[in-house]
């Protein structure tokens, strides 16, 4: 069967209904018939899924090579189904982020121009309201309920055939849609399984939204290329995370910032039967060292995976058995990557000074999407920069400092927010925390600290002069806030990343 692929990412899958055809692929909780059930597929019958799924795309929306395939909705089976049915036909899977308002939406569907747009119920009234030349819709039942025709032809499809098709958040400017083709996912893949060592037997928990390469491509789609169970919750919810830890004995898990706190402030944290889990990967460009720390108290030990949607992601990882050591870096490059540290005329800067993260590797993006098939666009020689910070130590060991547009020159002296955040995140009473710059007459700019209470008693009697207080013995006094904004909430993307140009907007009365 799989010699009758010519998909490098479809044979995959087809030699795995093969080799591991009665072990669980996939095992589903949060269907919206019955969202406690928990769906179990092996290997062979998600191979027989894939090719149902795609004998519909085919026979029922003539989908063709180089077709977007839309899907809007909350994680599902069929998502991953879905990417691999496209894959076969030698169409782009374009997964779309819910949380967008319709106006954003209907930017991305103008720019990309799926043939057909995919989506659960709860996303229906969004979807009818999305428009496009030619633009068919279906809800994702329609692409397994029937019966779907044999014998279908299917096309030559090279490994550097485009395969995924997926939007950044889009927070200053229009958004710009990263074209990944199937080498770089399986090249990404590689990567991804190097960074875990997945081993027989684990069983990775997946909660994070798959409309992002993080919660599809860190460990997801990499675990199932692998031969690795996967269990897939619809969306993320803290108590069923903890859960499905104990129900599933699952061994694996990806969260960033937003998601750790939940667990940690989740009442059944300190009691939770934890014991299967050998690790956990966090997703995120800095993570809070109390959130690190609470985690390893419970033996938990929390890798990092560092990259962008323009990487793929994988692209700079920090192992579970490096993790106690190294905690707060971000890891060495994986190895096929090629990372550099660069100031602002480009040139490779010394060890122990902050340059901008420059990465090239096969899975980072053929180029952002053009209509006209362009390649390389967004891209310099193959490498693509970043923007953020990251310092390198004499091993090699890369730690992410912040945001190059985030970095606060103030009376020209470097200040880099993550560190001063990651302070504020360690004292009782803050939930949460961001730093940022704001012009000053004087010194060109300051740091000014934006904190969200705890709803504790330590929260609510959270003062200014216990803030500095805290801070003052333990940083530089340059770099001490020069004013404090308290908030109820902080403005976050879909993987919980603070939105520092929306907060920049509102401190200053300026548009993003």
């Amino acid at each position: 069967m799989g010699a009758e692929e010519t998909s490098p990412i479809a044979a995959r899958f087809a030699q795995l209904a093969q080799t591991h055809g009665t072990q669980t692929a996939i095992a589903f909780r949060g269907d919206e018939q019955r969202p406690d059930h928990l769906f179990t597929h092996d290997f062979a019958k998600f191979w027989r899924r894939v090719e149902r799924v795609t004998a519909h795309l085919q026979a029922s929306w003539q989908i063709q090579p180089g077709d977007r395939v839309a899907w809007l909705g909350l994680n599902h089976e069929l998502q991953l189904v879905a990417l691999v049915a496209c894959a076969r036909l030698g169409a782009i899977f374009m997964p779309l982020n819910f949380r967008l308002a319709v106006a954003e939406l209907q930017q991305v569907l103008n720019d990309a121009t799926p043939s057909l747009l995919v989506h659960d119920s709860l996303h229906a009234p969004v979807a009818a309201a999305l428009t496009g030349a030619g633009l068919c819709r279906t809800h994702l039942d329609a692409l397994i309920a029937s019966a779907a025709p044999r014998g279908l032809p299917m096309p030559e499809v090279p490994g550097d055939a485009p395969v995924l098709l997926v939007y950044t958040s889009g927070t200053t400017g229009l958004p710009k849609g990263a074209v990944h083709t199937q080498d770089n996912l399986l090249a990404n893949a590689r990567a991804s399984q190097a960074a875990h060592g997945f081993v027989d037997g684990d069983k990775v928990l997946s909660t994070l939204p798959m409309f992002h390469v993080g919660g599809l491509c860190i460990q997801t789609l990499p675990a199932l290329l692998a031969g690795v169970s996967v269990v897939l919750h619809a969306r993320f919810d803290a108590g069923a995370w903890l859960d499905e830890v104990d129900a599933s004995q699952t061994s694996l898990s990806l969260l960033v910032p937003a998601t750790l706190r939940a667990v940690l402030d989740h009442p059944r944290w300190p009691l939770a039967q934890l014991s299967s889990l050998r690790g956990v990967m966090a997703g995120s460009s800095t993570i809070p060292a109390a959130y690190l720390q609470a985690f390893h108290d419970r033996g938990i030990p929390v890798g990092q995976i560092y990259g962008t949607t323009e990487t793929g992601p994988v692209s700079i990882v920090l192992r579970l058995e490096q993790a106690a050591a190294r905690m707060g870096s971000t890891g060495w490059p994986h190895a096929e990557a090629q990372v550099a540290l660069r100031n602002e005329r480009g040139e490779q800067v010394p060890v122990g000074q902050a340059g901008e993260v420059c990465i090239r590797a096969p899975n980072v993006m053929r180029g952002y999407w053009q209509a006209d098939g362009a390649v390389g666009v967004g891209l310099q020689d193959g490498w693509f920069c970043t923007g953020d910070l990251g310092q390198q130590a004499e091993d090699g060991c890369i730690t992410i400092v912040g945001r190059s547009k985030d970095m606060v020159i103030s009376g020209g002296e470097n200040i880099y927010p993550a560190e001063i955040e990651n302070l504020l995140i360690t004292l009782p009473g803050v939930a949460e925390c961001a730093v940022l710059g704001l012009p000053d007459v004087r010194w060109g700019e300051v740091p000014v600290a934006v904190l969200v209470r705890s709803k504790d008693a330590a929260g609510q009697s959270l003062t200014p002069e216990a803030v500095m207080q805290h801070l003052q013995s333990r940083i530089a006094r340059f770099k001490l806030p020069r004013r404090l904004v308290w908030l109820d909430s902080l403005p976050k993307s879909a993987l919980g990343k603070v939105q520092k140009p929306l907060l920049q907007a509102r401190l200053t009365g300026t548009n993003p």
